[in-house]
């Protein structure tokens, strides 16, 4: 999950220098950008893919692949002279790590059940918000030895290929059996999917997922408005509310097997609390209280909507529901921004913006005390054993 992570915040503290770079190129102020935007919508577009590929193939042999798609097409940018290039090799960034992302959590899915399951899947989570923080510094730090030097971290992806080469097995069924399984499943049928209990999941998954990446996305517009001018303070606070995601996913790992429905009334009413600070805070401090309210329940929200969904999936069409998720959640981020733009447009600014969302967030409270949201039937136990 850090690859997906690296993959925008790394290239961010060099934007500038690529903007520079390639200010020759007609339309680069709209070009450039998408360096950091285009693996996210490959994610939005090509997860169910990545998901049918899976149930298909296998999962093992497709992700250790992908791992290698990743360091070759991460890498070639610090070789290409030209943006169309650079654009290309970014597509296929987003492909691997669609891939990446879909079959990592597929086979969390197939290993383990249970609290076991819900546990590494909050985990990861918590990794990749984590390293969000540490790539955004490193990535700055590459960065002053030239705007092509960060991409050699995409290199990384290559120790994860022999990790996973020397210490997973290719999952073979949700019961436990004796034998290594020789071939892929090919399922490629979708007899018994649970359509409309997962089309409310993914439904609720891209309504959060605009919710859980507003701060992200609009924190140091926001703190800007409120009068802080340094970029680097800016950026230090903004990590510092951001600290709640992870924060949040631990607060998870205890309570995540209370009833869905009431994490949903949880985790929606402190979006909506912390939103609504934001909106009426009058500085700096009062705002980042609010945006670290919003992050607590946006790291809640994460794990609960991903357990709900895996728990309702079998072996067979594991991949296709991990891949449906993913894309609904790729998609909701890809629509944060567009929300947030139109709001402000509507309110009148930016933080009578975030007063619009907090209404939002408390709709998505009442549907939660309406509606008896529950969790698929899932088995207890730990990691399923192999071999």
């Amino acid at each position: 999950m850090t690859l997906s992570t690296m993959a925008i915040v790394l290239l961010a503290p060099i934007l500038p220098q690529l903007l520079a770079e390639f200010s020759d190129v007609a339309g680069y102020e709209y070009w450039v950008p998408m360096i950091l935007t285009i693996p996210a919508l490959c994610i939005a577009l090509l997860s169910p893919v990545a998901g049918m590929l899976g149930d298909y193939f296998g999962r093992r042999k497709l992700l250790l692949f992908s791992f290698l798609l990743y360091a070759a097409v991460g890498i070639a940018p610090v070789f290409l002279k030209s943006l169309s290039a650079i654009l290309i090799s970014r597509v296929g960034v987003g492909i691997a790590e669609a891939l990446i992302m879909v079959l990592s959590t597929t086979m969390i899915g197939d290993y383990f059940k249970g609290a076991s399951r819900d546990k590494w899947l909050a985990a990861q989570t918590a990794f990749a918000s984590v390293s969000a923080l540490i790539f955004f510094n490193l990535g700055g730090q590459l960065g002053a030895f030239g705007w092509r030097t960060p991409f050699w971290a995409y290199g990384a992806a290559a120790a994860m290929f022999v990790l996973v080469l020397a210490f997973t097995w290719e999952p073979r069924g949700d019961a436990e059996v004796e034998e290594e399984a020789d071939h892929a499943p090919h399922n490629r049928s979708w007899q018994g999917f649970p359509w409309g209990n997962m089309l409310t999941i993914l439904a609720i998954t891209i309504y959060g997922s605009v919710f859980f990446y507003t701060v992200q996305i609009q924190a140091a517009s926001g703190l800007t408005q409120l009068g802080l001018a340094d970029p680097a303070r800016i950026g230090f606070l903004t990590s510092i509310a951001s600290v709640g995601v992870p924060l949040g996913t631990l607060v998870y790992s205890r309570i995540g097997r209370w009833p869905v429905r009431t994490l949903l009334l949880i985790e929606f009413a402190m979006l909506a609390t912390g939103f609504f600070v934001m909106g009426h805070a009058q500085g700096p401090t009062g705002f980042l209280v609010g945006c670290f309210i919003n992050q607590i329940g946006a790291g809640l929200l994460l794990p609960t909507l991903l357990v709900w969904a895996m728990s309702l999936l079998s072996f067979e069409i594991r991949g296709r529901g991990a891949g449906l998720w993913q894309g609904s959640f790729a998609f909701g981020q890809f629509l944060s921004p567009v929300v947030v733009t139109f709001l402000a447009r509507l309110t009148g600014g930016l933080l009578p913006a975030f007063g619009a969302l907090a209404a939002g967030a408390v709709i998505g409270v009442a549907v939660a005390a309406v509606v008896p949201f529950r969790r698929g039937e899932q088995p207890t136990g730990g990691a399923v054993a192999h071999g």
